[in-house]
C-alpha cells in the first residue's frame, strides 16, 4: 500500500461522477503530517526526492528524505532551544529559500503555528502583524528592506522576538544556519498522550490573507489541512509517484501549501523550488525543461508572460499536465498556450480559506474560462443573491458557497478567523461558508466565474461582471493585462473602467505628451468596438487608462480595490 492509499483508499475513479460519489479521505485523530509522512519516507524510503531547489546565481540542492528529516530535526531542536512550544507562533518570511521546507516541517514536529508571510511586507504590515498575533520567532532570508522593516516594526511595537537570518549572520540577525547545524539530528514524536503530542483539531498552519479586498484577516488551519490537499494534488495536480511538480507561488502565500509540499509529498512527487531574485518567464521556462518538470501550475500573470515568448526549442515533452488557478482563466490564454505547448489548461477554484473545492478534473474535457466542477470533498452550492437564502437555478449567478459546521468543519476548510467572532459569523453562517464569489452553472455542472460580489459593476441599471468584460479586453493583441472595476458616475451610477497594461509592440512611440495621447485615443477606440463586437454591447469600458503596471498582491492578484479606491478619491477632489 502506498502512503497516498493510506489516506486515500481509493485513487482510481472511472468518471466524474463516480469521483464524487466515492472520493474519500481517512484521517487519525493523531495525524501529524512532519511525523506520520516526512518520517514515513525517511525510514521506509529514505532516498526518495522531497525537494530540487535552485536559484537564480546557479546555486542547487536535492534533498531527499532522509537529508530532509535530519535537517528538520535539527530546525525543530532549535526551535525548541529558544523557547518556542506547541502553539507558539514563528513568522517565515524566506520568499523562496530551501529553509521554508526544513521550518515547516520542524514546526509541525513541535505543534508551533507556522505563519508564512511574503518577503515585500512595509513597515505596517509587520506591525499589522505584530499587532494581531504574539510571535515567539521571526526567520528572515536576506533582503534588505524586508528585514529593515521587520526590525522597525519590532521597535514600534515593543514586542521582545528573537530574529534569524538564514542567509548567514546580519546586522544584528543570528545566524539560522549555524545555530541549527549545532543541534542534535534526532527529533523524536512525543508520545501519544503526552502534552507535547499533537492532535487533529489543534492549529499548525495561519495565514494573513493576500488583501485584494480589504485588510488582511488571519486564517487558520488544523492538523486535518495537508490530507485535504490529496484532492488538490492528486486529482486536479495530476502529480504522480516519482513526477517533480513546480507550482509558482513565493512561500508567503497560502499558493505555496497547495503546490509545494503537502499533497505532492502525499502522491509520491517531488517538489521543484525556484528561488529567483525578478521573474523573467523565458528562464522559466528554460528551468522547467532543465529539471523535467511533469506537471506545472501557475497562476494567469504568469502563463500571460510565458506565451509572449519565443518558446522554439524549449523541450516541454516532460510535463504530462499544466493547471491554472489565483484568478479566473481568460480563454485567450487557454488558446495560446494550447498552440504553444501542446497542453490544455485545466482550472481550478478555491481560496486560502479552504483546498480546492472546484476543479477541473481528468475525467472533463476543460472549458476555458469554466472553474470546473465541485469536487467530492466539500459540498458546493451557488447561494441566491435575492435575500431568499435559496439555492440558485442553472444559469443563474448565485454566491459560491460550502456547506459546514463551524464547530466541525470539513478537512482542509478554514477553523474561522482568528480573534475575530464577528467577521467568522458574517461569512459563516446558516450552515455554509460563503466564499464572496459570484458564480453560475451550465447545464453540464460547470461553474463560470462571475466576480467577487464586490466588484459587480452596477451601470443604468444594467449588473455587470467584471471577468466577463475582461476576458472580452484581452482577447485584443494590443493587452497584456487588465483590470476592470466601476468609476462612480453621476448619471449612470458607475461606469465600466479598463485599466490596461499593453504589450511590448504597442505601448506608445516615444515624443510629445500629445502624440502618446492620440496613440492611446486611438487604442482605447479600438479597445471598446473590440468589447461591443464580442459582448453586450452596454459592457463596454468607458473609461481606459493606460498604465505600466496594475497593482498586486505577492501572490500575483490583481488588487482591483486599490483601483477603485484611487478613483474614489480623484472623484470626490472634483466634486470639491
Amino acid at each position: 500500500m502506498s502512503l497516498l492509499e493510506r489516506y486515500c483508499p481509493r485513487v482510481d475513479f472511472a468518471s466524474a461522477e463516480d469521483f464524487l460519489e466515492n472520493f474519500r479521505l481517512n484521517i487519525p485523530e493523531d495525524f501529524n503530517f512532519a511525523h506520520d509522512v516526512v518520517d514515513w519516507y525517511a525510514e521506509h524510503e529514505p532516498e526518495r526526492i522531497a525537494l530540487v531547489w535552485c536559484d537564480d546565481g546557479g546555486d542547487e540542492l536535492i534533498l531527499n528524505f532522509r537529508e530532509l528529516r535530519r535537517r528538520a530535526d535539527q530546525t525543530a531542536n532549535f526551535f525548541k532551544s529558544r523557547g518556542v512550544r506547541k502553539g507558539d507562533a514563528v513568522m517565515l518570511c524566506l520568499k523562496g529559500r530551501w529553509h521554508f521546507w526544513t521550518c515547516l516541517v520542524a514546526l509541525h514536529k513541535l505543534g508551533a503555528i507556522a505563519v508564512p508571510a511574503t518577503h515585500m511586507m512595509q513597515t505596517k504590515n509587520v506591525v499589522y502583524r505584530l499587532e494581531r498575533l504574539r510571535f515567539k520567532m521571526i526567520l528572515a532570508a536576506h533582503e534588505a528592506t524586508l528585514m529593515q522593516n521587520i526590525r522597525a516594526a519590532i521597535e514600534e511595537t515593543g514586542q521582545d522576538v528573537f530574529t534569524a537570518s538564514v542567509d548567514g549572520a546580519i546586522d544584528g540577525w543570528d545566524d539560522f544556519n549555524a545555530l541549527a547545524a549545532e543541534m542534535p539530528d534526532r527529533f523524536e514524536r512525543p508520545a501519544k498522550g503526552s502534552p507535547e503530542a499533537t492532535t487533529l483539531r489543534e492549529f499548525i498552519l495561519l495565514y494573513f490573507t493576500s488583501g485584494t479586498t480589504g485588510f488582511a484577516k488571519m486564517i487558520q488551519f488544523d492538523h486535518a489541512y495537508p490530507l485535504a490537499h490529496i484532492a488538490t494534488a492528486a486529482f486536479w495536480q495530476e502529480c504522480f509517484d516519482g513526477g517533480l511538480h513546480y507550482t509558482v507561488a513565493d512561500t508567503g502565500w497560502a499558493k505555496c501549501a497547495w503546490g509545494k509540499i503537502y499533497g505532492q509529498w502525499l502522491c509520491g512527487a517531488a517538489v521543484f523550488a525556484y528561488d529567483y531574485d525578478t521573474f523573467n518567464a523565458a528562464e522559466m521556462c528554460r528551468k522547467i525543461a532543465h529539471y523535467r518538470v511533469t506537471t506545472f501550475c501557475a497562476p494567469p500573470t504568469i502563463y500571460r508572460m510565458m506565451i509572449r515568448e519565443d518558446l522554439t526549442g524549449i523541450d516541454f515533452s516532460n510535463l504530462r499536465h499544466t493547471v491554472i488557478a489565483g484568478e479566473p482563466l481568460n480563454p485567450e490564454v487557454y488558446r495560446r498556450w494550447l498552440e504553444k505547448t501542446g497542453h490544455r489548461l485545466f482550472e481550478a477554484y478555491g481560496q486560502t480559506e479552504s483546498v480546492v473545492s472546484v476543479a477541473t478534473t481528468r475525467w472533463m474535457d476543460p472549458k476555458p474560462g469554466s472553474m470546473g466542477r465541485p469536487m467530492p470533498i466539500y459540498e458546493v452550492g451557488l447561494m441566491s443573491t435575492d435575500g431568499e437564502d435559496r439555492l440558485c437555478e442553472r444559469g443563474e449567478t448565485g454566491e459560491i458557497v460550502i456547506k459546514a459546521d463551524p464547530l466541525n468543519p470539513p478537512p482542509g476548510l478554514f477553523r474561522g478567523y482568528r480573534d475575530d467572532p464577528a467577521l467568522t459569523e458574517r461569512a459563516w453562517h446558516d450552515g455554509w461558508y460563503h466564499t464572496g464569489d459570484l458564480a453560475w452553472m451550465d447545464e453540464d455542472g460547470y461553474l463560470w466565474f462571475v466576480s467577487r460580489a464586490d466588484d459587480m459593476i452596477k451601470s443604468s441599471g444594467y449588473l455587470i461582471g467584471s471577468f466577463e468584460v475582461e476576458s472580452a479586453v484581452m482577447q485584443h493583441p494590443s493587452v497584456l493585462e487588465c483590470a476592470i472595476t466601476g468609476v462612480p458616475d453621476p448619471i449612470r451610477g458607475q461606469v465600466v473602467k479598463a485599466t490596461v497594461v499593453l504589450a511590448k509592440d504597442y505601448r506608445p512611440p516615444e515624443g510629445s505628451a500629445a502624440a502618446v495621447e492620440a496613440h492611446h485615443k486611438k487604442l482605447m477606440k479600438e479597445l471598446q468596438d473590440h468589447v461591443k463586437s464580442v459582448t453586450e454591447p452596454y459592457k463596454y469600458p468607458r473609461v481606459v487608462e493606460f498604465v505600466d503596471v496594475l497593482p498586486k498582491t505577492i501572490s500575483g492578484k490583481i488588487r482591483r480595490v486599490e483601483i477603485r479606491q484611487e478613483d474614489n478619491l480623484k472623484v470626490a477632489r472634483e466634486q470639491e
